[in-house]
């Protein structure tokens, strides 16, 4: 077993675009071993086979302070005598527009290695050039125009001559970013992601000599998956294959599946046919799609297609919370919301798999609820409250979106932050994981005591994305889509949405010093009074309605769900305003992002039978065809936002009404919201076990039923 060494090609590769870089090591195994851990990284990602077979996709992505390195077992793959091991690096440079944001990177394809010693060979590949997928913003950087390299034809298995290949040689420590220095790795925080292969049935298996085809593969489901096209012949041919979430007609997304009217938008790898016998093209990341598009031109020899097979993949959740209810459309949309959970959970939380695939702060704390309510799993979301925490800037706010290497501030989203740790500390309690943090929940509500009006509002901190230093998004409310889900209100000062984010900030992290032994409590409470009485008399209208900013008369749902939330409206004042709402015109109104906060409100109210018109949105989605939640019913750029996954919340934890009534579920309120329903029943599984719910709900009763083991019962409380 050699000692760990980070590993690189002895010249240095391309300054200027992402490159691929082949790394191959060969060794004499003897008798069939019992184990055979190594540990390996990469500079910035790495695909893993051993012996032809594809074991692993890594590491998790990290930052300049942290860097992860996987541990894996070879032993199952080894064989007596040779055995090759192959390792494909992706590289970014290090201008951020020209490569994935989310991830960190050094100078070098640098590949980090624990494990048996023997010959490493490395290719630097001619034959793949990543492009960005559009102009104005390009997160992403996967997508490849790839022909194959002859010089790498069979380079993952033993019957491989590398003789021609380099040696690689150590990575120079100033190449190295500081969280690579072998001092400084960090074991992998999560579990592997999980794998199922699957295949689709080709239509097409031969396509003749000067010919152009096209055909639409289906699979089904959104999905997100490695893609394997296996091909014979057909030298000189050009393939595309086009991913695509739905289809779209002129008047935009209606029918996902409406291919009579519509067509097929997404992004597309561009791959040119060597015609070898055999030829396998597999992309190096994983594809999202429910649709593609294959596109083939053949040259002079016809081209045989043998396989396009794709291995789903993601963060292997396990689901152990189960609802059902008298409304058969609430089982649909909890099966849409858990696969789109599921597409957005990686190595990261994620906003989208399709478009950016970056963690932000507001989504990703839907995103851990949602987690917690069906598996009282928080292995990823306590590697979220790191990479958040590593986010901060030096004002004290919070990158809106981690990791990422470019800038990109919401000032709200850092409240949400707080709101994450909040959540963790009611589900797992956990002291000193809420003690650590304290600092950054600190230093992120003094960024807003020092910015705040004489009136005792937090001042215009933001404005519209690219216009503003900051960007004030709140919702993708289809009035405030011409100022990029920013209230108009914000055009002129201050947004009372803002403030309010702000109050509701403050009293969750007075509970959080109360409970980890801060010193801050007290004072955190008396700065949310006393903003509280300053947005009623500043951001009230003569109806009592809360407007949208100091002096405006904007109206939104937003500011009266957390004017509700924070205790700045009473009961009886939320409750009014909010019925106003939803019977006047004019008023902006919650999106899919903001539902969650809304049914809070709703259920605060004493109106959570009203959620049952908002369900309306979901099964709108349903009767569209839709498999995962759309961003925004207004705003539907991204079919897969698990901000929408609200079902896995709102079933178990206010249908069947199961939550913490205290930190670490010390004690577990079971206070079901009947709203519209006449039944429900369930197991809702919590950190402290399983608890059984059923009700039922004739003549204006509720008869309820609750079975749990005995250490449970104990902590059971209804009123």
């Amino acid at each position: 077993m050699n000692s760990g060494l980070w590993l690189t090609p002895p010249e240095p590769v391309p300054a200027d675009r992402a490159q691929l870089t082949d790394y191959r090591l060969t060794w004499e195994s003897g008798a069939q071993q019992e184990s055979c851990p190594v540990r390996l990284s990469a500079d910035c990602r790495y695909k893993l086979w051993c012996n032809g077979a594809f074991l692993n996709f890594g590491p998790a992505k990290g930052d300049d302070r942290v860097w992860y390195v996987d541990e894996i077992d070879l032993a199952p793959w080894l064989r007596p005598g040779r055995n090759v091991l192959a390792v494909q690096v992706l590289h970014y440079p290090a201008d951020p527009a020209r490569g994935n944001h989310s991830l960190f990177r050094g100078k070098r394809p640098g590949l980090w290695w624990e494990g048996p010693a023997g010959d490493w060979r490395c290719h630097v590949e001619n034959g793949t050039e990543f492009y960005a997928e559009e102009e104005r913003f390009a997160p992403l950087w996967l997508h490849e125009r790839a022909a194959a390299d002859p010089e790498t034809q069979g380079w993952k298995t033993a019957a491989f001559d590398d003789r021609l290949w380099e040696r690689p040689v150590p990575t120079p420590m100033e190449d190295l970013l500081p969280s690579q220095r072998p001092e400084k790795l960090l074991p992998r925080s999560i579990p592997f992601s999980r794998r199922s292969l699957h295949r689709f049935a080709l239509p097409v298996q031969t396509v003749p000599a000067h010919t152009e085809t096209e055909f639409v593969l289906d699979a089904g489901e959104e999905m997100c998956a490695f893609l394997r096209l296996a091909l014979s012949g057909g030298r000189g041919a050009e393939i595309e294959l086009l991913q695509s979430e739905c289809y779209v007609t002129e008047q935009g997304k209606e029918d996902r599946l409406d291919a009579a009217r519509g067509h097929l938008e997404g992004y597309a790898d561009r791959y040119s046919v060597s015609g070898w016998e055999n030829e396998v093209y597999e992309p190096f990341w994983f594809r999202t799609f429910r649709f593609i598009k294959v596109t083939v031109k053949t040259g002079a020899e016809p081209l045989r297609l043998l396989s396009l097979d794709y291995e789903e993949t993601g963060y292997p959740l396990e689901v152990r919370t189960q609802v059902q209810t008298s409304n058969d459309s609430l089982s649909k949309i909890w099966d849409i919301s858990l696969r789109t959970l599921r597409r957005c959970m990686h190595d990261t939380y994620m906003d989208c798999p399709f478009y950016e695939q970056l963690q932000y702060i507001m989504d990703t704390r839907s995103q851990i609820l949602y987690t917690y309510a069906v598996s009282a799993d928080d292995r990823l979301a306590r590697q979220a409250i790191d990479d958040f925490s590593r986010a901060q800037r030096p004002d004290g706010l919070l990158n809106c979106s981690y990791p990422n290497v470019n800038v990109n501030v919401i000032p709200g989203f850092s409240i949400y932050y707080i709101l994450i740790l909040h959540d963790h500390m009611m589900t797992f309690g956990d002291r000193e994981l809420i003690a650590r943090y304290l600092p950054t929940v600190d230093r992120i509500l003094d960024f807003f005591r020092r910015r705040m009006t004489a009136a005792g509002l937090v001042d215009k901190v933001g404005g519209v994305n690219g216009k503003a230093p900051f960007w004030s998004f709140i919702d993708w409310a289809v009035d405030w889509l011409p100022t990029e889900g920013m209230p108009t209100a914000g055009l002129h000062g201050p947004l009372t949405m803002e403030s309010l984010l702000v109050i509701l900030g403050l009293q969750k992290a007075a509970e959080l010093h109360d409970y980890a032994g801060g010193a801050m409590g007290a004072e955190y409470r008396e700065r949310a009074r006393a903003m509280r009485e300053a947005v009623r008399s500043q951001c009230m209208d003569e109806r009592g309605m809360l407007t949208d900013g100091p002096g405006c008369r904007e109206l939104s749902q937003h500011a009266q769900v957390f004017g509700v939330l924070t205790g700045t409206l009473s009961e009886t004042e939320g409750r009014r305003n909010l019925l106003r709402t939803m019977e006047e015109p004019g008023v902006t109104q919650c999106t899919v992002a903001m539902c969650f906060y809304l049914f809070r409100a709703l259920e605060q109210t004493g109106l959570y039978a009203y959620t049952d018109r908002y369900w309306d949105v979901w099964r709108r989605m349903l009767q569209n065809h839709c498999t995962t939640c759309v961003e925004a019913e207004g705003y539907a750029r991204s079919e897969c936002h698990a901000w929408g996954a609200l079902a896995l919340y709102e079933l178990p934890g206010a249908v069947l009404g199961v939550r913490p009534a205290a930190p670490g579920y010390e004690r577990i309120l079971v206070r079901p919201c009947p709203g519209v329903l006449t039944s429900a029943s369930g197991t809702v599984h919590t950190p402290r076990g399983d608890v059984a719910v059923s009700w039922e709900k004739r003549g204006g009763e509720l008869s309820l039923h609750i079975e749990a083991e005995e250490a449970v019962k104990k902590l059971i409380i209804t009123e």
